[in-house]
């Protein structure tokens, strides 16, 4: 491993874990939402992945058959989830993205 500075690698993972730091406060300010059933059930999350709202349509509310509103419910707060992880992957990508390992350092997740 000629030429491998180990000084400017912590120097670049120090940046890195800054800039990750300082997504995830972004995220946990932004909203995404979600809905299913034809939007009877509608969710929102935060961009770290916490529900903050559910709201559901009084159309959606059948006393005989509650299954229904449960599954509706589970649909919708998955894809909002879903929806908050894509955006913190945009978000938090773009953190490791400039990080000089070199060849074969074999840092897994990096």
């Amino acid at each position: 491993m000629s030429g491998f500075d180990l000084n400017k690698l912590m120097q670049q993972a120090s940046a890195m874990q800054q800039q990750m730091e300082q997504a995830r406060e972004e995220l946990a300010g932004e909203t995404v939402e979600a809905s299913a059933g034809g939007g009877m059930v509608t969710v929102k999350a935060t961009g770290a992945g916490e529900i903050t709202e559910v709201k559901i349509a009084k159309e959606a509310i059948d006393p005989d058959d509650p299954e229904m509103l449960e599954d509706t419910i589970v649909a919708a707060v998955n894809e909002a989830l879903r929806a908050a992880e894509n955006l913190a992957q945009t978000k938090l990508g773009g953190a490791v993205g400039g990080l000089d390992l070199p060849p074969g350092l074999g840092l897994p997740g990096l």
